[in-house]
């Protein structure tokens, strides 16, 4: 956006012509003077008197420096800024040190090419890199008290890429100005302007010199300049703005058009005089451009993540993993370089119209400045690909200290696999939203999601004799046991046999832990990780050693979950998850960029009975209510740990998964739990999974719906056998698998379509609870004693008939 305020300079040590002299006496000037005018007369007569005719010493010493002039400068390309891009390519942001795009002569206007040669070096196209001519107009301006320069363009071009070249190298402090240059300094200036001219020409030098040159406020080459003070490309400059451009170059902070603009615009008639006196101009034009008022649209070109308004979380991630990765220089202090001074184009996955609905979601849960101070964050890939297409949370990208600002990234661990800062939180616990890779083990193991498993056992002793080949287990549900309790559900109505399968998608605590007695613990955890599982602050794989561990007690990252319920979603194909597509430097050459190094992690009929089992969760089970458009391709899995501190919704279809989470990140004390709360004037006696994280989630499945690249196909129906009726499970005596023994068929149900279920008996409480909204069902008062809270419905489905009777407590150990 244009505006009228004043652009800060970045830096008080910048390239360029107008540096003010320091402090220095007028004789030491004047005597440089002189000294300087010896050698360039001699290295002016090496240049045009033949060699054979060089009869003096002096003379021939110069044709023997002269011959040691390169015939190449190998300067490197000046700092140029980087741009990052959406998968449709919309800029996201612009990185840089210096604000700078390199464009050729052909793109920018004749007035300011001439404007620059005639303030700046008239005799340009005539010399040879020096200007006997100019030099004695500064040597009689010096004799005289006053102070006129002496440098060509091609010597202003030298002396700015040699600084250029010691400000990326880091060595800021050995690059010299005005009077502190030695003669020894200006000589090698003009050694390497006449060599330059030897090997470029006169419109090559121009065009380099004018993208390099500083215009102020922070505006590197006339580009930038352009576009800081008027708002337009070089390209189009007018007359009157190309001679106020041209006047800036020689002292930037005292022709600053925005903070000195009377000293600018008489710069600018001072140009288009000499534009005038060399007839590059008419009198018409002269005219017309001195009437002309300095009109400036100041446009200050939004610089970092900070600004990039809509995804500046997402930006950061692209910024660190260019930063983290070696591909892109071997040190820190190189990558750092190339991303912000090498003029990249970096084409990023961010899909623009679900992330704007992504962070429209987030804002709306809850305000970055709400005193509740909660989090909320939507993350999502595409399955089969690992493009992450979205990536939102609704706290503010501000290091300054204040409600709701927050450098965290909630979607990420806080380092990467080699151990390099990523900006993550570092994830949250994810309470039943881990429920879905035990039930993996279950089938991947032979088992069938249709055995009956009794609900009701809930007391596991320490000392119960679980399974895991990778170490020890501990923990204990056990009122017995100091501390300790019987393992709860969320609510009192489901303590009875049920199958694995409607255990999953009523998220019942108690199945998941009796199937998880058949399993070890140590596969449960090989294939949580195969699918993406890992711990949001060491990257360690998921820690099975706590039997809470079941039920989601660790801290593991959304976009890790995102990335874990897509292998589900592709049919086992694991993909990591990729942000970068391409990367082009500014002389357009292709960088490397990471791949999704997919593969197959589970198999496809394991992966084929978990979403079979998880669609079931929006039609029947604990997000029945999750108001999506269409259910008939979509599974999910909520959510909610202790205290509804943390709440969850993880899904999608075979186009696009999600993780949606709200939840209290900055502590788990008792003010951060979240019961018996009002959220955005709704009151919550708990907030549940399926409430807020799947308004979110539900928002941007049903955006995606109408994108054929995030098309749902139908998904792959589990084996046959998965499908069929067992013996009941009874934990220490049986391990019941398809085809063990013959047992009564039974027909295995299948998803419904907006299955609402039945009514349960209701909650006794001390209080009448709130009357229901329309869009929520009367809330449940939470269980007195301490859970990890699955989400059984708010309005649970029928019971089933237990298959047979089973010992409601576990075997003693042998």
């Amino acid at each position: 956006m244009a505006n009228k305020s004043a652009v800060q300079t970045g830096s008080s040590r910048v390239p360029g012509r107008g540096v003010d002299l320091g402090p220095g006496s007028a004789l030491a000037n004047l005597g440089r003077l002189f000294l300087v005018c010896g050698v360039v007369g001699v290295l002016v007569a090496a240049l045009f008197i033949p060699a054979g005719a060089l009869a003096t010493a002096a003379v021939g010493g110069a044709d023997k420096f002269l011959s040691v002039v390169p015939e190449s400068l190998d300067f490197k390309a000046p700092a140029q800024a980087t741009t990052v891009l959406a998968a449709d390519g919309s800029t996201i942001a612009t990185l840089y040190a210096q604000d700078r795009q390199i464009i050729p002569l052909a793109d920018m206007s004749p007035f300011i090419k001439n404007g620059i040669v005639s303030i700046e070096d008239a005799r340009f196209y005539e010399h040879g890199g020096v200007d006997p001519t100019g030099i004695a107009r500064a040597l009689v301006a010096t004799i005289k008290g006053g102070r006129q320069g002496a440098s060509t363009i091609t010597q202003q071009y030298v002396n700015n890429m040699l600084i250029e070249q010691l400000v990326a190298d880091g060595k800021t402090d050995e690059a010299k100005l005005g009077a502190e240059k030695t003669v020894v300094d200006k000589v090698k200036e003009i050694k390497l302007a006449i060599g330059l001219e030897k090997t470029m020409s006169k419109d090559d030098i121009l065009a380099g010199y004018l993208n390099i040159i500083y215009f102020g406020n922070g505006a590197y080459g006339i580009e930038a300049a352009s576009k800081l003070y008027f708002n337009t490309t070089a390209k189009d400059l007018t007359l009157p703005q190309a001679a106020v451009l041209a006047g800036v170059v020689n002292r930037p902070s005292f022709y600053d058009p925005v903070t000195q603009p009377e000293n600018a615009v008489n710069r600018r008639n001072d140009v288009l005089a000499k534009l005038l006196d060399q007839k590059k101009i008419s009198q018409k034009d002269y005219a017309a451009a001195v009437a002309t008022p300095l009109e400036l649209q100041v446009t200050k070109s939004p610089q970092g993540c900070a600004a990039a308004s809509t995804a500046p979380y997402f930006c950061d991630y692209v910024q660190q993993l260019i930063l983290n990765d070696k591909a892109y220089g071997p040190t820190p202090e190189e990558r750092t370089k190339v991303l912000y001074q090498g003029g990249l184009t970096i084409q990023t996955t961010l899909e623009p119209a679900l992330q704007n609905v992504a962070q429209e979601q987030a804002s709306a849960t809850m305000s970055a400045t709400d005193p509740l101070q909660r989090g909320a964050a939507v993350v999502s890939v595409q399955p089969g690909t690992g493009r992450v297409v979205a990536m939102a949370q609704n706290t503010v990208f501000d290091p300054a200290t204040a409600p709701g600002n927050y450098m965290g990234n909630f979607a990420l661990p806080v380092n990467d696999a080699s151990g390099q800062p990523l900006h993550g939180a570092g994830g949250f616990p994810i309470g039943s939203t881990f429920k879905p890779f035990v039930f993996a083990e279950w089938l991947n193991s032979g088992h069938s999601m249709m055995t009956s498993i009794n609900g009701a056992v809930r007391n596991y002793p320490l000392g119960y004799p679980w399974k895991n080949s990778c170490g020890p287990v501990s923990g204990a549900y056990d009122p017995a046991v100091p501390a300790s309790f019987l393992l709860p559900n969320d609510d009192p109505n489901h303590y009875y046999s049920m199958s694995a399968y409607q255990g999953l998608y009523s998220s019942i605590n108690t199945i998941t832990f009796q199937t998880a007695t058949a399993l070890d613990f140590c596969n449960i955890q090989k294939i949580a990780t195969a699918a993406g599982v890992k711990n949001g602050r060491t990257n360690e794989p998921y820690d099975m050693s706590e039997i809470s561990s079941l039920i989601g007690t660790q801290n593991v990252a959304p976009l890790d979950m995102a990335t874990a319920f897509a292998t589900f979603a592709s049919g086992g194909m694991h993909c990591d998850p990729i942000a970068l597509v391409s990367i082009t430097d500014a002389a357009g050459n292709k960088l490397p960029v990471p791949g999704a190094n997919c593969k197959q992690a589970v198999t496809p009929e394991v992966a084929a009975g978990v979403t079979y089992a998880l669609q079931s969760v929006l039609t029947r089970g604990s997000g029945w209510n999750i108001p999506l458009d269409d259910k008939s391709n979509a599974f999910a899995k909520t959510g909610t740990t202790d205290g509804n501190i943390e709440t969850w919704t993880i899904g999608g279809t075979s186009g696009l998964v999600t993780a949606s989470y709200f939840g209290s990140y900055q502590g788990n004390g008792p003010e951060w739990v979240n019961q018996d709360i009002v959220i955005n004037g709704k009151y919550y006696a708990g907030v549940d999974g399926a409430d807020l994280a799947g308004g979110q989630w539900a928002a941007v499945m049903n955006a995606a719906a109408g994108n054929p690249w995030y098309a749902a196909a139908p998904f792959a129906q589990p084996p046959a056998e998965m499908l069929q009726p067992t013996a009941a499970l009874v934990a220490g005596v049986n391990d019941p698998k398809p085809g063990d023994a013959p047992v009564r068929p039974v027909v295995p149900e299948q998803p419904l379509e907006s299955e609402q279920p039945a009514e349960p008996e209701p909650a006794q409480t001390e209080a009448p609870a709130p009357e229901p909204t329309p869009e929520q069902p009367a809330p449940e008062v939470p269980a007195p004693e301490p859970s990890n809270a699955p989400e059984a419905p708010t309005e649970p489905p029928a019971p089933e008939a237990p298959a047979q009777v089973i010992p409601t407590q576990p075997p003693a150990k042998p």
